[in-house]
C-alpha cells in the first residue's frame, strides 16, 4: 500500500534527517531539542515506509 512517491518521498526523508540532526546541533535546550527530534520521526517515517495516513484520510496519492 503506497501514497507516497518519489520525490515527496525523498522530500520527506530530507527533511525528517534535518529535524532530527537539530537535536545534536545549536543550543542544547532540553525540551527544544529533544521536540524537533520526535517531530522529525513522522516525515522521516512516512518517507521510509511510502505511506501517509493523512494522505489515505483525504484521498490522496503521490506515487
Amino acid at each position: 500500500m503506497c501514497n507516497v512517491g518519489g520525490v515527496d518521498r525523498v522530500l520527506r526523508i530530507i527533511a525528517g534527517l534535518f529535524l532530527i540532526s537539530l537535536v545534536f546541533v545549536g543550543d542544547q535546550v532540553i525540551g527544544q531539542n529533544v521536540v524537533w527530534g520526535w517531530v522529525g520521526l513522522l516525515p522521516l517515517a512516512t518517507g521510509l515506509f511510502k505511506f501517509c495516513p493523512a494522505y489515505k484520510l483525504f484521498g490522496l496519492k503521490t506515487c
